[in-house]
């Protein structure tokens, strides 16, 4: 059998590496300051909870407020530098743990109810605490991997000459693309570190609820990785790039004559099920709450949310029109079994099927054509969403019988996406050579230049590797700003970078239901469209008085209740919720409509 992806080490993972165990001696200075320091409070906290003593003296019983974890009001700058390895010392039997939704009984099992290993290399700028590692960690615990996010370092009156760092993490289930989400703190004096007390109490996760938390010795070792500069500068450029920030709230006030009801959006989602929600407008980000079960998440900028199949379009479908742009848009219309060998002993009918054909899900080959029936059945599950290795996730895809012509049937399966990242991968090795990976073209072309996070620039892999094959169909880590800016590029830009065209206009058109000669296939049951990944429902004036023209509204989904909707006038409404909700798009739509004419 071909290998169909690249297992030459990876660019991006290699790097990393060498950033977590190269150390430069002395302290490297950073070249650019990120937005927001240095800190201009005198240290005055009012603290009730993780004191000074609790961390030193104390231990942990169960969650206390996420706003603990937060950077208050009046922290004043640090006074000392933490760049090196900080190590968590007994976590693999330490703490709490409490499940609120267990479906499947994981909790049964006593690993899943601790923390993996926590042996990680941080560099300081400013008030700001950077991982040398962001992105998913491939931890080699039988049930965890994890994410780590950019933290703070900040100073309080009464912790008696210590400073306090505070940091964001995220557990993710092996193999999976569920994201807990969670905090740590614990004070430093310049040469050693307090206890650290831990707790996770949130997640974008329908099956497996929990809270877990507790509070272990730890060790920190001084040392700078070598390119702490280049760590440095690029997360400040990161921090710089965001979106503009303003509370939900204000929209009313922005937009005075529009009348818009800010309750109508997040409507049709459970409020405690609900991660995060927003909605772009005029190059602002209006971004609602983020609640936890004690509190409000106390790190937003950096929650790590996962895409499931907000991965087919965002990765999958980008994939192919950034591929177009560079070899043509005949790309599309590529046989797929000249580009994956495998097909040739399937049990389907590939000679004709074209990428396009696979991500407008009508290969031809499936079990049933009734809806989700072959995406939630038993066999899909445990044959290919469970399997790790790509020999195993391969020969489930390819498993299906032939039923129809190409191109004719629509039949929703995650497992076809994958098999157009591996074919698309494939192709890519092809032209540009074997050490090529779809995936960091996507980054390298797209994502670095439009500024997504570095957490943004790792996905999930077969094999439990970050040298195994992306997935495609799920398995991004995103925050919310990552998701508007590639919505921005889609819904806004046209495709294009700096006034340069980096996506095909012909196939992102399509995907938009803007070119009327391609709408994609019809979804059988339901007035919809499916075209390359992305959902599309026509509105008319005649059903919705409110609209003076038919419209597109478009829009990327995930499982569990995740929704990234990409409205005509150039709005994005997003929300990621856990609860199986998947409310009607209208109310979002007609909402927005209402600030079309409106200028802040």
């Amino acid at each position: 059998m071909q290998k169909p992806i690249s297992r030459g080490r990876n660019p991006l993972f290699a790097l990393l590496t060498t950033l977590a165990l190269v150390f430069s001696t002395g302290r490297l200075y950073a070249q650019s300051i990120v937005p927001g320091d240095p800190l201009t409070g005198n240290g005055s906290v009012s603290r009730a909870i993780l004191t000074y003593k609790d961390l030193t003296q104390g231990s942990s019983s169960a969650p206390v407020d996420d706003s603990a974890f937060a950077l208050p009001q009046n922290a004043a700058p640090s006074p000392h530098d933490f760049e090196g390895r900080l190590t968590l010392n007994g976590v693999d039997t330490a703490g709490g743990f409490r499940a609120v939704t267990d479906l499947y009984g994981y909790s049964f099992t006593v690993q899943r109810r601790h923390l993996p290993p926590f042996d990680f290399v941080f560099v300081q700028s400013g008030s700001h605490l950077i991982p040398a590692q962001r992105g998913l960690i491939y931890t080699g615990h039988p049930y965890w991997n994890l994410l780590l996010g950019a933290g703070r370092i900040w100073k309080e009156q009464t912790d008696s000459g210590w400073s306090r760092c505070s940091l964001p993490f995220s557990l993710v289930q092996r193999n999976q693309n569920a994201v807990h989400h969670g905090s740590l703190t614990f004070l430093f004096n310049g040469k050693s570190v307090s206890n650290v007390r831990y707790q996770v109490t949130q997640e974008t996760c329908s099956w497996f609820k929990f809270d877990m938390w507790g509070q272990v010795s730890a060790q920190y070792t001084n040392g700078v990785p070598v390119n702490a500069i280049a760590i440095k500068d690029n997360y400040a450029q990161e921090v710089s790039s965001r979106i503009p920030v303003k509370p939900l709230s204000d929209l009313p006030k922005d937009f005075p004559n529009s009348k818009v009801d800010i309750a109508v959006f997040g409507r049709g989602t459970t409020p405690a099920s609900r991660s995060a929600y927003g909605l772009f407008i005029n190059g602002t980000h209006y971004v609602g709450a983020q609640p936890t079960r004690y509190g409000v998440y106390p790190f937003p900028a950096e929650l790590r949310l996962p895409s499931f199949s907000v991965a087919k379009s965002a990765f999958a479908s980008v994939a192919l029109m950034r591929l177009a742009q560079r070899y043509g848009d005949a790309v599309a219309s590529l046989k797929i079994k000249d580009y994956l060998p495998e097909t040739a002993t399937s049990r389907g009918d590939w000679k004709q099927v074209t990428f396009n054909n696979v991500l407008d899900m009508a290969t031809g080959n499936y079990d049933s054509a009734s809806y989700l029936a072959d995406e939630d059945s038993l066999s899909m599950s445990q044959n290919f969403f469970l399997k790790e290795t790509y020999r195993d996730k391969i020969k489930a895809a390819l498993n299906f019988p032939n039923h129809a012509a190409p191109g004719k049937q629509w039949v929703y399966r995650t497992a076809d996406t994958f098999i157009a990242v591996t074919a698309m991968n494939n192709l890519l090795q092809q032209k540009a050579g074997t050490n090529a990976d779809l995936f960091q073209m996507l980054c390298a072309d797209i994502f670095a230049p439009i500024g997504l996070s570095a957490g943004a620039m790792t996905s999930l892999r077969t094999d439990n590797s970050p040298t195994g094959g992306a997935l495609g169909g799920y398995g991004l880590f995103i925050t919310p700003d990552d998701i508007l800016k590639i919505a921005k590029l889609l819904n806004n830009d046209g495709g294009k970078i700096g006034g340069l065209q980096a996506l095909s206009p012909k196939i992102l058109a399509a995907a938009l239901q803007k070119d009327s000669a391609d709408r994609g296939l019809d979804v059988p049951g339901y007035p919809l469209k499916y075209n390359n990944g992305f959902w599309a429902y026509q509105m008319t004036p005649q059903l919705y008085p409110a609209l003076k023209r038919p419209i597109m509204a478009v829009w990327m989904s995930g499982f569990g209740g995740i929704l990234v909707l990409l409205m005509p006038n150039g709005t994005t409404y997003y929300h990621f919720s856990d609860l199986n909700e998947f409310p009607s798009i209208v109310p979002y739509v007609l909402e927005s409509h209402k600030l079309i004419s409106q200028t802040p």
